[in-house]
């Protein structure tokens, strides 16, 4: 995908103030930032296999090669954005491993609500929307080996400052930003930052704590889609039925039309009009 040329905006990640806003924290306790790099993901995973610990951030100002699920690239001009990814050592079955997508989806959306209250919601596996547009996208990834997960890696993008004209034609009408669902004003990213680490940290300690019960009720409370009747679409094969649930593994479970249930595992959901 090529990007526009867009005006070069000064940096607000400042690394030394993102370090002392996470002290003691969780997550954040050792940080990464860099003006440029191919992807935070790739950065994070590196970390990982060096055996950095938990909580371990990566944060860029862009990306080279962002990319989303399915390898899709993802548009990350330097100066308006999020790039961030996390590293987490969770004591958990890869089995049940997508539980930490649709984690990071719910942290974002409590983040995103303390902006736009009441009009966030999340579109499974790892979208996060207001009013129907893509402002966050989610891409997990793991390392495992026979004992276990070994560590999982986080991505977590989301559009701030950027401009509905300076989005990719491809998709300008599908995408939003913060800037632009809350009067066109600048924000923060380092605040931002600093306030998605905590709601990741609180999420994560919940779901640690007391499993995946509590977490699968946020998310079906952000997504609303319980009820809905849906098309998913994965390598060509199509999926239909109205949603009922989330199975443990972080599966979308569907009824058809007659009355068979179905696990979706992965593909782009999108709702029916009635």
């Amino acid at each position: 995908m090529t990007e526009k040329t867009l005006q070069v905006l000064p940096s607000d990640l400042n690394e030394t103030a993102l370090r002392e806003r996470l002290q003691g924290r969780r997550i954040g306790r050792t940080v990464h930032v860099y003006p440029e790099i191919d992807s935070t993901n790739s950065a994070a995973f590196s970390l990982g296999h060096s055996g950095a610990e938990e909580g371990t951030v990566v944060i860029a100002d862009s990306q080279s090669q962002g990319r989303g699920r399915l390898r899709r690239p993802w548009q990350s001009p330097p100066g308006r954005n999020l790039y961030t990814s996390i590293l987490l050592k969770p004591p958990i079955e890869p089995a049940v491993a997508p539980q930490l997508t649709l984690l990071a989806g719910v942290a974002v959306a409590d983040l995103l609500s303390t902006y736009c209250p009441g009009s966030i919601r999340l579109k499974w596996p790892n979208d996060v929307q207001i009013e129907g547009k893509k402002v966050c996208g989610i891409l997990t990834e793991m390392r495992t080996s026979g004992h276990g997960i070994d560590y999982v890696v986080v991505g977590i993008g989301i559009n701030v400052n950027i401009r509905k004209d300076d989005f990719d034609e491809s998709f300008r009408n599908l995408a939003t930003s913060l800037r632009d669902e809350t009067g066109g004003r600048m924000l923060s990213r380092l605040d931002l930052a600093v306030g998605l680490y905590e709601h990741v940290e609180r999420r994560y300690a919940r779901y640690l704590a007391e499993g995946f019960g509590p977490l699968r009720e946020s998310w079906l409370q952000y997504a609303r889609i319980v009820g809905e009747p849906i098309e998913v679409i994965f390598r060509d094969e199509l999926q239909a039925g109205e949603v009922i649930g989330l199975e443990e593994s972080g599966a979308l479970l569907l009824r058809d039309d007659d009355g068979r249930e179905a696990r979706v595992l992965a593909g782009d959901a999108t709702v029916k009009k009635k």
